[in-house]
């Protein structure tokens, strides 16, 4: 059974052992021993991630304070990448605010990141960056842009969500991203990190599992879903969602949330968490920001995949071939 154990400061580093950490509030969420048949890494050479939750605002240099904070803390724990949610940079209160706030991936926000990622040493998943792309001039909208900083400080991979979320759901309110947001032209190669090989992908992206298959047909280990899930389509498809893409691709599958009231007119669920390929939660985020942290191993990644090797058992003669490798 999975339980929180909530332990005094002075035994942080003794907690760093287990699959999750909650930050600052020191909980832990420890997975069930699975029992392996073939032997693998000491827990503490396994790359370590961290996955931040934040309530972001409007106020673009508070959201940052708030996120260069919990990576400082990241660093110092040691992990080797941060994931930062979808909308790291603001949440706005209608379109028109947004499209104000929003800036180029050459602007003053992003090299404040640079120089973050430089000065930890630490990969960095900016999950959802309201991008003006080189069409701003034509369309007057922006794309939402997931962005890999390696630990120098360079862009390494940039994906454009695909899959706009367009929705009215009652008791949340409507969403129109299409409003102000262009759709990405294509999917990112799945890009090699400390951690292993990620798999881009943004919020609403997880409801299309062909562009997870498609994803680790290229390669992924790792699927990372950076979001802003809403308090209504939280609760109900939020945790089962992840630990579907886990379990259908046998991949880690990271999410770092929104939480709580980012002003008068939004709020978002949180529950930031990491699965394993065996569907299990490994690490999870409470409520208010923070942090949690899981150790990622590749080994039992290769041995569940030996073990049940359903990507060899797939039918394409029968019903096609969903999610066409990456060219």
């Amino acid at each position: 059974m999975l339980g929180f154990i909530i332990r005094p400061p002075h035994q942080l580093l003794s907690l760093l052992s287990c699959p999750g950490l909650r930050i600052p509030r020191f909980s832990v969420l420890c997975a069930p021993l699975r029992l392996r048949t073939m032997a693998v890494s000491s827990s503490w050479e396994l790359p370590l991630v961290a996955v931040c939750q934040v309530t972001s605002t409007p106020d673009k240099e508070q959201n940052f304070k708030t996120c260069a904070e919990l990576i400082r803390e990241a660093a110092r724990l040691g992990a080797c990448l941060a994931f930062l949610p979808e909308a790291f940079d603001f949440i706005a209160r209608d379109p028109e605010e947004t499209q104000r706030l929003s800036e180029p991936l050459g602007g003053n926000l992003l090299e404040e990141y640079t120089q973050l990622a430089r000065e930890c040493g630490l990969w960095l998943s900016l999950g959802g960056f309201h991008e003006r792309g080189q069409d701003w001039e034509q369309t007057q909208k922006i794309y939402n842009c997931h962005v890999i900083l390696n630990n120098k400080g360079s862009v390494v991979a940039t994906y454009r969500k695909t899959h706009l979320c367009d929705v009215e759901i009652p008791g949340q309110g409507p969403m129109r991203e299409s409003n102000s947001t262009i759709p990405g032209p294509s999917l990112e190669s799945p890009i090699s990190t400390p951690a292993g090989k990620i798999g881009l992908a943004i919020c609403y992206d997880m409801r299309f599992p062909e562009l997870s298959l498609a994803l680790v047909q290229a390669g992924a280990e790792i699927l990372t879903y950076p979001s802003a899930f809403g308090s209504v389509t939280g609760p109900a498809h939020w945790e089962v969602l992840l630990r579907a893409r886990a379990i259908e691709t046998q991949c880690y599958v990271v999410a770092a949330a929104q939480c709580g009231r980012h002003h008068e007119k939004r709020a978002s669920y949180g529950h930031s968490m990491v699965v394993d390929p065996w569907g299990t939660v490994v690490a999870r985020c409470s409520e208010g920001p923070g942090l949690c942290l899981a150790r990622i191993d590749l080994n039992y990644l290769q041995q569940l995949r030996k073990q049940l090797p359903v990507f060899q058992h797939r039918r394409p003669d029968l019903y096609g071939n969903l999610g066409h490798p990456l060219s």
